[in-house]
Protein backbone atom coordinates (compact mmCIF):
# COMPACT_ATOMS: atom_id res chain seq x y z
CA UNK A 1 0.00 0.00 0.00
CA UNK A 2 1.23 3.21 -1.03
CA UNK A 3 1.73 6.14 1.24
CA UNK A 4 -0.04 8.90 -1.03
CA UNK A 5 -3.40 7.70 -2.31
CA UNK A 6 -2.80 7.03 -6.45
CA UNK A 7 -4.25 5.40 -9.35
CA UNK A 8 -2.29 2.16 -9.93
CA UNK A 9 -1.35 3.97 -13.33
CA UNK A 10 0.67 6.54 -11.63
CA UNK A 11 3.89 5.94 -10.36
CA UNK A 12 5.15 6.01 -6.78
CA UNK A 13 7.09 8.73 -5.38
CA UNK A 14 9.84 8.65 -3.18
CA UNK A 15 9.77 8.11 0.74
CA UNK A 16 11.90 9.81 3.19
CA UNK A 17 12.24 9.10 7.17
CA UNK A 18 13.02 11.70 8.92
CA UNK A 19 13.25 12.03 12.60
CA UNK A 20 10.95 13.97 14.70
CA UNK A 21 12.78 16.06 16.99
CA UNK A 22 15.16 17.19 14.15
CA UNK A 23 15.52 21.00 14.80
CA UNK A 24 18.20 21.67 17.65
CA UNK A 25 20.99 24.67 15.83
CA UNK A 26 24.20 22.71 15.62
CA UNK A 27 22.53 19.43 15.64
CA UNK A 28 23.12 17.58 12.18
CA UNK A 29 21.01 14.53 11.12
CA UNK A 30 20.44 12.39 8.14
CA UNK A 31 17.42 11.68 5.96
CA UNK A 32 17.17 8.32 4.84
CA UNK A 33 15.34 7.29 1.52
CA UNK A 34 12.79 4.10 1.61
CA UNK A 35 16.04 1.84 1.17
CA UNK A 36 17.50 3.11 4.78
CA UNK A 37 20.57 5.06 3.12
CA UNK A 38 21.46 8.20 3.88
CA UNK A 39 20.08 10.85 1.17
CA UNK A 40 20.04 13.71 2.27
CA UNK A 41 21.88 15.91 5.36
CA UNK A 42 20.41 18.88 7.41
CA UNK A 43 22.95 20.50 9.27
CA UNK A 44 22.31 22.63 11.81
CA UNK A 45 24.16 26.11 11.67
CA UNK A 46 25.06 27.08 15.38
CA UNK A 47 25.95 30.40 16.62
CA UNK A 48 24.20 32.22 14.28
CA UNK A 49 21.58 35.40 14.82
CA UNK A 50 18.85 33.78 12.95
CA UNK A 51 17.81 29.48 12.98
CA UNK A 52 19.58 28.85 9.69
CA UNK A 53 19.74 25.02 8.73
CA UNK A 54 21.79 23.70 5.12
CA UNK A 55 19.90 20.66 3.30
CA UNK A 56 23.02 18.77 1.48
CA UNK A 57 23.27 15.82 -0.83
CA UNK A 58 24.81 12.74 0.26
CA UNK A 59 27.99 14.40 -1.27
CA UNK A 60 28.00 17.05 1.07
CA UNK A 61 26.81 19.69 -1.42
CA UNK A 62 24.44 22.32 -0.42
CA UNK A 63 20.81 21.78 -2.32
CA UNK A 64 18.98 24.34 -0.11
CA UNK A 65 19.68 26.94 3.04
CA UNK A 66 16.46 26.98 5.09
CA UNK A 67 16.90 30.41 7.07
CA UNK A 68 14.21 32.27 9.45
CA UNK A 69 13.05 35.60 8.44
CA UNK A 70 13.68 38.22 11.25
CA UNK A 71 11.25 41.37 11.55
CA UNK A 72 8.54 40.09 9.81
CA UNK A 73 4.22 40.73 11.09
CA UNK A 74 4.09 37.03 10.67
CA UNK A 75 6.66 34.07 11.34
CA UNK A 76 8.59 33.10 8.05
CA UNK A 77 10.91 30.56 6.86
CA UNK A 78 12.97 31.20 3.66
CA UNK A 79 14.36 28.14 1.45
CA UNK A 80 17.32 29.75 -0.49
CA UNK A 81 18.76 27.74 -3.84
CA UNK A 82 22.15 29.85 -4.15
CA UNK A 83 21.55 33.46 -3.67
CA UNK A 84 17.52 32.91 -4.83
CA UNK A 85 14.76 32.88 -2.28
CA UNK A 86 13.21 29.38 -4.11
CA UNK A 87 10.40 29.36 -1.43
CA UNK A 88 9.01 30.95 1.58
CA UNK A 89 6.89 29.51 3.97
CA UNK A 90 4.77 31.12 6.49
CA UNK A 91 1.76 30.38 8.98
CA UNK A 92 -1.83 30.61 7.67
CA UNK A 93 -3.00 33.67 9.98
CA UNK A 94 -7.03 32.73 9.54
CA UNK A 95 -8.83 29.13 10.84
CA UNK A 96 -8.59 26.62 13.52
CA UNK A 97 -6.66 23.68 11.66
CA UNK A 98 -3.16 24.02 11.34
CA UNK A 99 -2.44 25.68 7.77
CA UNK A 100 0.87 26.90 6.34
CA UNK A 101 1.39 28.76 2.57
CA UNK A 102 4.07 28.47 0.67
CA UNK A 103 5.15 30.75 -1.48
CA UNK A 104 7.07 29.59 -4.42
CA UNK A 105 9.52 31.84 -6.75
CA UNK A 106 8.40 30.92 -10.57
CA UNK A 107 5.58 27.82 -9.65
CA UNK A 108 2.54 27.93 -8.44
CA UNK A 109 2.53 28.49 -4.38
CA UNK A 110 1.28 25.38 -2.28
CA UNK A 111 -0.76 24.95 1.01
CA UNK A 112 0.54 22.40 4.26
CA UNK A 113 -2.31 21.33 6.08
CA UNK A 114 -3.40 18.89 8.74
CA UNK A 115 -1.96 17.92 12.22
CA UNK A 116 1.28 19.85 11.75
CA UNK A 117 2.85 19.33 15.41
CA UNK A 118 1.85 15.65 15.23
CA UNK A 119 3.42 15.26 11.65
CA UNK A 120 0.21 14.14 10.14
CA UNK A 121 0.00 16.49 7.19
CA UNK A 122 -0.08 17.08 3.34
CA UNK A 123 1.39 19.71 0.58
CA UNK A 124 -0.87 20.30 -1.96
CA UNK A 125 -0.56 22.52 -5.34
CA UNK A 126 -3.84 23.25 -7.03
CA UNK A 127 -5.50 20.77 -5.35
CA UNK A 128 -3.04 18.18 -6.09
CA UNK A 129 -1.03 16.28 -3.18
CA UNK A 130 2.64 16.63 -3.32
CA UNK A 131 4.03 15.07 -0.42
CA UNK A 132 2.18 13.50 2.52
CA UNK A 133 3.79 13.31 5.99
CA UNK A 134 2.70 10.91 8.49
CA UNK A 135 4.24 9.26 11.59
CA UNK A 136 1.59 6.48 11.23
CA UNK A 137 4.21 4.59 8.32
CA UNK A 138 7.32 4.03 11.76
CA UNK A 139 7.51 2.21 14.44
CA UNK A 140 10.57 4.12 15.29
CA UNK A 141 9.77 6.67 17.93
CA UNK A 142 10.41 10.06 17.29
CA UNK A 143 10.88 9.32 13.01
CA UNK A 144 7.96 10.43 10.58
CA UNK A 145 7.96 10.04 6.93
CA UNK A 146 8.02 12.39 4.19
CA UNK A 147 6.63 10.40 0.81
CA UNK A 148 7.01 12.93 -2.28
CA UNK A 149 4.94 12.36 -5.57
CA UNK A 150 6.72 11.26 -8.98
CA UNK A 151 8.52 14.18 -10.94
CA UNK A 152 8.23 16.79 -7.96
CA UNK A 153 11.30 18.40 -6.48
CA UNK A 154 12.64 16.38 -3.69
CA UNK A 155 15.11 18.80 -2.35
CA UNK A 156 12.85 21.71 -2.17
CA UNK A 157 10.12 19.78 -0.48
CA UNK A 158 12.52 18.28 2.25
CA UNK A 159 13.90 21.85 2.59
CA UNK A 160 9.88 23.01 3.10
CA UNK A 161 9.07 20.46 5.78
CA UNK A 162 11.92 21.17 7.52
CA UNK A 163 10.81 25.04 7.49
CA UNK A 164 7.57 23.74 8.58
CA UNK A 165 8.61 22.09 11.25
CA UNK A 166 10.96 25.07 12.42
CA UNK A 167 7.86 26.99 12.44
CA UNK A 168 6.02 24.36 14.90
Amino acid sequence: MGLLRHRPDEPVGERFQMREKLLSIGDDFWIEDSQGRRAYKVNGKALRMRDTFVLEDDSGNEVARIQERKLSIRDKVAVERGEDTAATVHKALIGLRDRFSIDVKGGPDMTAHGNIVDHEYEIERDGHTVATISKKWFRVRESYGVEIAAGEDVPLLLAITVAIDSLT
